[in-house]
């Protein structure tokens, strides 16, 4: 099983092993020419960092700084906007819908580290998706954990830390997010 397959089987793994180093100094390549780049010549992906990324729609913008672990396991929809600082660490596949929009400060979350310390210092983690449905508003500063999915059409409050599913249509808010 490649280093790739095995990331995303929800399985226990090393995050340590040379495979994903090589594939995190990429992601970091494109996520800094992303930052770096002149604010006329982004467009709206940076090239690199599009390519990185599994699949993008159209009319997706990320601003400025962004940071990804890996790129290659993010899809977004068509008409994705990402605010500044956003944050998706994607061992694990992270889908985010057409026309939702993540505020500022944005985290997206798919390790899972080891609750054994020793363990947790071999850097053994897995990887559970994050997915985000359609004409989701995510707040700015919110946080979304492992293997959470938000339905399409919700609503998560600015600063709030998404632990469970949250039901289309719902609006949630607080630590941890609770239906408001």
């Amino acid at each position: 099983m490649t280093a790739r397959a095995v990331m995303g089987s929800g399985e226990w793994y090393s995050c340590l092993e040379p495979e994903y180093e090589v594939m995190r100094q990429a992601a970091r390549r494109a996520v800094h020419a992303h930052n770096t780049a002149e604010p006329d010549a982004r467009g709206a992906v940076f090239p690199l960092l599009g390519a990185l990324f599994a699949a993008v729609g159209a009319d997706v913008w990320i601003e400025a700084p962004f940071h990804c672990s890996y790129g290659i396991n993010i899809t977004l929809g068509d008409g994705v906007y990402l605010n500044a600082g956003c944050v998706v660490l994607d061992s694990a596949a992270v889908t985010i819908g057409a026309g939702s929009m993540l505020g500022p400060g944005v985290h997206l979350y798919c390790a899972d580290h080891h609750r054994d310390p020793s363990r947790r210092r071999a850097g053994i983690e897995r990887a559970l998706p994050v997915t985000i449905g359609r004409d989701v508003w995510i707040g700015g500063g919110a946080i979304v954990l492992p293997g959470v999915t938000v339905g399409d059409g919700a609503i998560v409050g600015a600063g709030s830390v998404v632990s469970r599913d949250v039901p289309e249509g719902a609006r949630v808010a607080g630590v941890p997010a609770r239906a408001i």
